[in-house]
């Protein structure tokens, strides 16, 4: 950055949380209505901040396990929010307080800058995980290490870093062919800063076509994506691969609600990416179940399909493979071992974690059925909901991982009502139905 700005050197995180915090209120508060909902959804999301700053790995145990009990509080004001966002009929417009045209150069320029920040930063291990498996399953040397991997990374994970890999092996070329060599590292750098840039482009500009397409107005979707990219948490986590990835692929799968075997197929492989997506079946099923529940359910199998025989063939045996499909699954999140974040901070906490996991499971289950007419609002709102409630039993830093459910969060706070976006009226019969009425019609 200091070859394109002179003396330029990067924003500390609390000074960023101090200026995005003032942004956001000078942006989008509404001091003509200072009691309404939009307000105090601006203040939940400033109050994320100290949170964050407060798990530094340089603060003590007790002040990273305060900051870990601060994050799970606000986290749980927006899970009762959102719980209560189907209730909210009436949603007046409230625009930004900036101009079409400044929220649009607010975006392209923070997504500059924090673009550069995924350039300058280090990643870590976690970030090219799926670099190296996708190295290791191209060449079929698996490695104790990617075996590992797969407890919180499903086989769908190194496969959305093969287009940033083919770039990156362009660019970076090794000296030798080491998998340990420095080229070979640099490769895998380069993916994962690939990945992580590509898919933070996406969840922009699929809240930016969820604005203009779904809700009849661009500036709403620019004002929504402003927000994201103006937050502390996608300053401090934005090259971080496995919380940006999966929140690409929903955001792009309620972009494509109205086709229904598209949104399966991405649902799926947000599945095989991180596990925890499974978890939104039920809403999304009892969403199309008047319309579209076949095409929806063949492209999520389809898709799980796929991903299940890539793994099967790289697993190099079929008791490796079963292993491997029990952790794609989630079985390693109902152990004890290696958890890390809130719940690390109390001994024998994990029956009281599995319990959180059982009320949570009973939640996801109840959205089949409630509520009982979906629409695309609640649609938003729900799947929120859905891996919000994921960050309170998740053990591998359980309330990190925002970014799962801020873009939909954002989107359910800037929506207009949506109650006439329904399955029965927004989708079409599908090519069979189609077809079986035609000799219907031509013989009247």
């Amino acid at each position: 950055m200091e070859q394109i700005l002179y003396n330029y050197t990067p924003i500390h995180p609390t000074t960023w949380v101090y200026l995005s915090s003032l942004l956001t209120i000078a942006i989008y508060f509404k001091f003509s209505r200072v009691w309404s909902v939009r307000n105090l959804d601006l203040l939940g999301l400033i109050a994320l901040a100290p949170g964050l700053l407060l798990i530094e790995p340089q603060h003590a145990a007790n002040v990273n396990q305060f900051g870990y009990a601060w994050i799970f509080a606000t986290t749980g004001f927006f899970l009762i929010r959102l719980l209560m966002d189907p209730m909210m009929v009436r949603r007046p417009l409230l625009e930004p307080n900036l101009s079409p045209g400044g929220l649009t150069f607010a975006t392209v320029s923070l997504l500059i800058f924090l673009m550069v920040n995924v350039v300058t930063r280090k990643p870590t291990e976690a970030d090219l995980d799926g670099a190296r498996r996708l190295d290791e399953m191209l060449s079929q040397t698996p490695t104790a290490e990617t075996d590992a991997s797969l407890a919180t990374h499903g086989p769908g994970y190194p496969l959305m870093h093969v287009f940033a890999g083919v770039a990156s092996k362009i660019l970076v070329k090794p000296e030798v062919e080491n998998p340990e060599d420095d080229g070979r590292l640099r490769i895998y750098i380069a993916t994962a800063r690939t990945t992580a840039i590509l898919s933070h482009l996406a969840v922009v500009l699929g809240m930016v076509m969820i604005g203009a397409r779904h809700f009849g107005s661009v500036r709403t979707g620019v004002a929504a994506a402003t927000l994201y990219l103006l937050l502390p948490y996608t300053a401090q986590q934005t090259g971080r691969v496995d919380h940006v990835l999966p929140a690409a692929l929903i955001v792009w799968a309620v972009f494509a609600y109205r086709r229904p075997l598209v949104s399966g197929m991405l649902l799926g492989l947000a599945t095989g990416v991180i596990y925890y997506p499974i978890f939104l079946l039920p809403l999304w099923l009892g969403f199309y179940w008047h319309r579209g529940l076949l095409r929806f359910t063949v492209g999520f199998v389809s898709m799980g399909a796929l991903l299940i025989g890539t793994l099967f063939l790289t697993a190099g045996g079929f008791e490796a493979f079963l292993t491997h499909a029990k952790q794609m699954f989630g079985w390693a999140s109902m152990s004890e071992n290696d958890v890390t974040g809130f719940w690390s901070f109390y001994e024998s906490a994990n029956p009281f974690r599995l319990s959180v996991l059982a009320t949570y499971a009973a939640l996801c289950a109840s959205f089949a059925l409630w509520p009982a007419q979906k629409n695309l609002g609640t649609l938003l709102s729900c799947s929120a909901v859905v891996m919000l409630g994921a960050q309170f039993w998740n053990p591998q830093g359980g309330g990190l991982y925002m970014c799962w459910y801020l873009p939909l969060l954002l989107m359910t706070i800037f929506r207009p009502n949506l109650e006439d976006r329904v399955a029965l009226s927004v989708l079409g019969h599908g090519w069979l139905t189609h077809r079986k009425r035609q000799p219907a019609i031509r013989a009247a």
